[in-house]
């Protein structure tokens, strides 16, 4: 709304004044939804909103709504059903017709100012659908009336009951293995988006059966896109993701729930197979969340624009003569062009995506110190140019996805810095967007905005519980619970899984529930995950019998689909037998205590439950229940279901008996 706030248009948002004022003035609504980062809404806007004679229609006869659909996603679900199912696509911008009740009966996404490329005009259409409003109005409530029965019933798994089929992941990885694109990593050719769901499920995978071809797709996939133009070699993070399949050229755009996914998943990475390269790619991808990202509250922002000066990818981009003029010293310039595929012609439009060579197997070789000193150059160089709009607004389910990679950064990276930031930041997201003990969905000028959704609740109460297992403060686990009791008592469908908006949420034709992964997670299996690993802790079967049946219902359709249904898939990991749950008691400060937890963080156990600390640390945790340090000294308990062995103050035999743990 802001960006839009010099428009000529009319703009409403959306809820109930806008329904009110369409059924008083008996218009259609010309519903436009986007979001900050998005460049062909720009274009759309400067061709189409920005235009007085397009306004002045828009204004005459609809009632005009826009929409940020990272505010609300819950509207952006429902009418993108809508269009995939009018159109056989959809994608943003987003443009919807709607009765007065909000039932869609039109639309598609970015429509130009002039008819091209077998796109009516956007004047065309304006025209179109007001002229079949009032001459054929009742064919237009006939298709609203049967897009809104499809929404309704879309993507609902009803309860299957039964357990988890162990054949189903397998099933899993034959797929991935059937359309893994062995060239250039990855799966699906153009355009080509980064698969943190995936590689995380083949890292787990690897863990454990021992599975060495899963653990080759995910190193590959890793390497391919590190060296590619969508990261950015200069200033680390990962832009959205490449119009080609080679990962060379990017949509520019920098998100952070991209950066959030895939900084954890090259920290995982490195920690299974020691590859220096993915650590150094996994700290610049912070680096750039906390140079860039970071809001003077401890949050960070959602986005960074892919235009500047007008132009998509202009700050990002180089001609090979201004690396040259900006590398006087010849050294460096032989670094670059050692270290990087420049070529004269340029790789995009005559210009220069840097990017690495071509992938090769292996791990990479370190950068010298000259190239890192040319690289630091042509970042000072880069940085005086006019920056890429920033998307300030903070969104707690982007923020909750961060604060698990600031919390694995702690775990592994074992950087005061890091654990600071996690901390930081969990501690603003509970206070700044939980006013009066409600979540909120954004946050923005001191001001939380839009009650919380699913994702919201789902991916903070796991970077809480993340977060929890690697400084044991009670505070992180406490809120998590709480979370998870609204996720059961406002979210939770009877029929099977958990709706996207709360109970709570009146302006919708239906309550919206998306299954499948979007570039993040979907709220109902960061739910799922978040009980299971919570039944672990607490030993309350509650948790297992919320989460079980949806996961058994959607665990096929996963298998057949496993790259967008990868946060189900892991879920089924974490369902398919009992955890392994380590408690260990004593002193958080305390020397044994810091050398017990180091040897559990040290090793790759995505399945393993940890609670820590004394009893009287802050309530009880059923995991610490009737267990005593020995000797006075910190002790570690290593469990299944409950059942443990023999407990041990050494790190030595804490690790031969982790080495068993799965």
């Amino acid at each position: 709304m802001l960006q839009h706030a010099e428009n000529p248009v009319d703009w409403l948002p959306w809820g109930e004044a806008a329904l009110e004022r369409a059924r008083r003035e008996d218009k259609p609504i010309f519903l436009s939804i986007g979001y900050a980062a998005c460049h062909w809404c720009h274009v759309m806007a400067h061709e189409s909103f920005e235009d007085e004679a397009t306004a002045a229609a828009l204004n005459r006869d609809f009632v005009p709504v826009k929409v940020d659909r990272e505010e609300r996603p819950d509207v952006d679900t429902i009418y993108m059903e809508a269009v995939v199912a009018l159109t056989g696509q959809g994608g943003w911008p987003l443009s919807v017709f709607l009765t007065p009740a909000g039932e869609p009966f039109y639309g598609g996404t970015y429509f130009p100012p002039v008819p091209r490329h077998g796109m009516p005009s956007f004047a065309d259409v304006l025209q179109a659908v007001a002229t079949a409003w009032h001459g054929d109005r009742s064919r237009l409530t006939e298709t609203a009336r049967r897009l809104s029965e499809h929404i309704a019933g879309a993507e609902s798994p009803a309860d299957a009951g039964g357990e988890i089929d162990r054949t189903a992941e397998t099933q899993a990885m034959e797929a991935l293995l059937r359309q893994y694109d062995w060239e250039f990593g990855g799966w699906g050719g153009a355009p080509k988006f980064p698969p943190a769901g995936a590689v995380a499920l083949l890292l787990r995978r690897h863990q454990r059966e021992r599975d060495g071809m899963a653990l080759n797709m995910a190193t590959h996939s890793l390497e391919a896109m590190g060296a590619g133009g969508i990261f950015d070699h200069l200033g680390g993070g990962f832009h959205r993701y490449a119009v080609d399949r080679t990962w060379t050229v990017p949509h520019f755009e920098k998100m952070l729930y991209d950066n959030a996914l895939l900084a954890r998943v090259y920290l995982e990475a490195w920690q299974v197979t020691g590859t220096e390269s993915f650590r150094r790619t996994a700290v610049a991808t912070l680096e750039f969340m906390r140079r860039e990202l970071r809001t003077a509250e401890g949050g960070f922002s959602a986005s960074l624009d892919a235009d500047s000066e007008g132009e998509e990818g202009r700050f990002y981009l180089w001609t090979a003569n201004e690396i040259e003029t900006g590398l006087a010293n010849s050294s460096a310039l032989e670094a670059i062009r050692s270290g990087f595929d420049i070529r004269p012609e340029g790789n995009f439009e005559g210009r220069l995506v840097l990017r690495r060579g071509p992938v090769r197997t292996g791990e990479p070789p370190a950068s010298t110190p000259e190239e890192e000193a040319a690289r630091a150059k042509l970042f000072e160089i880069r940085a005086r140019r006019p920056r890429p709009m920033i998307d300030d607004k903070v969104i707690t389910a982007w923020n909750g996805l961060a604060l698990s990679a600031w919390a694995t950064a702690a775990r592994l990276l074992r950087r005061p810095e890091d654990l600071s930031t996690a901390q930081e930041l969990a501690r603003f997201l509970l206070d700044g967007l939980r006013p009066n003990g409600r979540l909120h969905r954004t946050y923005r000028l001191g001001q939380p905005r839009q009650p919380a959704f699913l994702d919201d609740h789902s991916a903070l109460a796991e970077g809480l519980l993340d977060l929890y297992q690697v400084d044991f403060d009670r505070a992180w686990l406490n809120a998590a619970l709480e979370l998870a009791e609204i996720i059961l008592s406002d979210f939770r469908d009877p029929s099977g899984g958990f709706f996207d908006t709360s109970s709570e949420s009146p302006d919708l034709p239906s309550r919206p529930k998306s299954i499948q992964d979007t570039p993040y997670p979907s709220g109902n299996a960061m739910a799922v995950s978040l009980l299971l690993r919570l039944e672990a802790l607490t030993g309350e079967g509650r948790y297992r019998e919320a989460a079980l049946p949806t996961l058994a219902a959607i665990q096929h359709t996963a298998a057949r689909h496993p790259t967008a249904f990868a946060a189900w898939l892991q879920c089924m990991g974490l369902a398919a037998s009992p955890m392994p749950q380590l408690a260990i008691v004593g002193p958080r400060g305390s020397e044994g205590f810091r050398a017990l937890a180091m040897e559990a963080h040290r090793r790759f156990l995505p399945r393993l439950a940890m609670a820590g600390g004394e009893l009287s640390d802050g309530g009880p945790i059923s995991l610490l229940q009737g267990k005593t340090v020995i000797a006075g000294k910190p002790t570690a308990y290593l469990c299944h279901a409950f059942v443990c062995l023999q407990p041990t103050t050494s790190p030595a035999e804490l690790a031969a008996q982790l080495a068993e743990a799965n």
